[in-house]
């Protein structure tokens, strides 16, 4: 396998008994602040973790934001978003809202949504799996609620047949 000049890239692979472990870990976090109106799930890495929340936290009003960063290289790590898909103002003013995504990489995705909802009149409250704090570009800011820190990069087992994307060329993605 080959890595960054660093060495190989440290990476955990993950089993569905991990995800488990990990939302069992968020769901009391979660619960503490009482109930949600709703969620937003980022796509794609927030879809399965953010479905396995709403069940167990009986959340029904499920929405998705794409949000989509220009490459790296090309404008550097500080280019505004695309919203591909977002709820509308209306589906998030006064309203609690969850919003899931699998990993805090950069905080780029999360925090890009979560201003959209505050800009809508929502309350946004972030949450994912894996926060990565050496990563993040936002020294001030953290997920609300989050099963683990690590350095590592993370595959979840709905990534295993993809592969480990990026790791052999020494380079994980960018959230």
């Amino acid at each position: 396998m080959m890595g960054s000049p660093e060495g190989p890239i440290k990476h955990d692979v993950l089993t569905w008994a991990d995800v488990d472990r990990l939302i069992d870990m968020l769901v009391p976090q979660i619960r503490a602040f009482g109930s949600f109106d709703g969620m937003i799930m980022i796509t794609r890495g927030g879809v399965i973790p953010g479905g396995m929340l709403s069940e167990a936290l009986a959340i029904y009003h499920l929405l998705t934001a794409a949000v989509d960063f220009p490459a790296k290289a090309a404008v550097g790590l500080m280019a505004l978003p695309t919203f591909i898909q977002f709820p509308t103002d209306s589906q998030l003013a006064d309203r609690k809202m969850l919003i899931v995504d699998d990993v805090w990489g950069s905080g780029r995705t999360s925090i890009s949504v979560r201003e959209r909802v505050t800009a809508a009149g929502g309350t946004p409250f972030t949450c994912v799996l894996h926060f990565n704090p050496y990563r993040s570009l936002f020294t001030k800011a953290q997920p609300d609620f989050y099963g683990e820190t690590t350095d590592r990069y993370i595959v979840y087992p709905w990534e295993i047949d993809r592969g480990l994307r990026g790791i052999a060329m020494g380079v994980p993605e960018a959230n």
